[in-house]
C-alpha cells in the first residue's frame, strides 16, 4: 500500500522511533539524520494510520506533526494517551503557542517548531526518551513516597490517591516526583524544566504551568485553594505536605 507506515530502503536495526507527518520530504531528511545515529525509523503519513502504528509497535518515541488531514496531531494524541504513555514529541508552527499549549494539555512531552535544527531534534529525542527510561518500573523497590492520600512509587512509577491509580503522563509524575522530593522547598519554574526536561527555562516559556495545571486536574486540587502543589507567586511551586494533615 503506497500510503502505508513504512521504514526506509535498507533501515538498520536500532532504536524504534515512529515519525508521523505528511510531509514526506521531512520524514525523509529526520530519517537520514536520525538512522546513522542509531535510530529505526517508520515513518506514516496519514494520522489514522500513525495512530494504529503508534498503538500495535514497541517504539521508543514518537515524533508527531500537529497539522496533517484527516486525523491531525491533537487527535491523534488525544486518542493515543488513552492506553500508551510513550514520549511524544510534537511539532509545531513557527511561534503557535496555542499549538504548543494544546499538545502539553493532551499529553505531549515535549515539542519543536519546524524551522528545528538537526541537533536540537537529537537533543530532545534523547531527553524524553531518557526521562521515559529513568520512570520505567524497575525489580528493585523503593519505599513510597506519602503524603496524606497520596502515595508515590518511584521504581514503579505507581501514584495513588486515596487507593486509587493515577494515570500520569511521564512528565507529570517526573514534576511530582521532583515537586515531593524537594520536601516542602520552593522549585523554581527553571529548577522543574531542568529537572524533568534537561533544557533551560526561557522566560516565555510556560509549558512548566501547563503541565502543572493538568497534574492538578489528575489530583483534583482546586488551583483556587490547592491542597497538594501550591504556586508562590514570582519564584515557583511547592509541595505542601503541611495542608495534607
Amino acid at each position: 500500500m503506497e500510503d502505508a507506515c513504512m521504514n526506509g530502503p535498507d533501515s538498520p536495526q536500532g532504536r524504534p522511533l515512529l515519525v508521523v507527518d505528511d510531509d514526506r520530504k521531512l520524514c525523509a531528511l529526520i530519517r537520514d539524520y536520525l538512522e546513522p545515529l542509531g535510530w529505526k525509523v517508520t515513518m506514516c503519513h496519514h494520522g489514522a494510520e500513525g495512530l494504529e502504528e503508534a498503538k500495535i509497535g514497541d517504539y521508543e518515541a514518537v515524533i508527531l506533526d500537529v497539522m496533517m488531514p484527516g486525523m491531525d496531531g491533537f487527535e491523534l494524541l488525544r486518542e493515543l494517551r488513552k492506553s500508551s504513555n510513550v514520549p511524544v514529541l510534537m511539532l509545531t508552527a513557527m511561534g503557535d503557542e496555542a499549538d504548543r499549549i494544546v499538545g502539553l494539555e493532551l499529553g505531549a512531552d515535549d515539542y519543536l517548531p519546524k524551522t528545528f535544527s538537526s541537533r536540537e531534534l537529537l537533543a530532545r529525542l534523547r531527553a524524553v526518551t531518557r526521562r521515559a527510561v529513568l520512570t520505567t518500573p524497575k525489580e528493585d523497590s523503593f519505599d513510597d513516597i506519602v503524603a496524606g492520600p497520596l502515595r508515590v512509587n518511584e521504581a514503579t512509577h505507581v501514584v495513588t490517591l486515596r487507593d486509587t491509580p493515577l494515570d500520569l503522563t511521564t512528565l507529570e509524575f517526573s514534576i511530582l516526583l521532583s515537586l515531593m522530593k524537594a520536601k516542602g522547598r520552593v522549585k523554581s519554574r527553571e529548577d522543574l524544566l531542568e529537572d524533568v526536561s534537561e533544557r533551560r527555562f526561557d522566560i516565555f516559556d510556560r509549558s512548566i504551568d501547563v503541565h502543572i495545571s493538568q497534574l492538578r486536574k489528575k489530583l483534583g486540587d482546586d488551583a483556587k485553594k490547592p491542597r497538594f502543589i501550591l504556586t508562590v507567586r514570582g519564584v515557583g511551586y511547592r509541595f505542601d505536605e503541611g495542608g495534607l494533615a
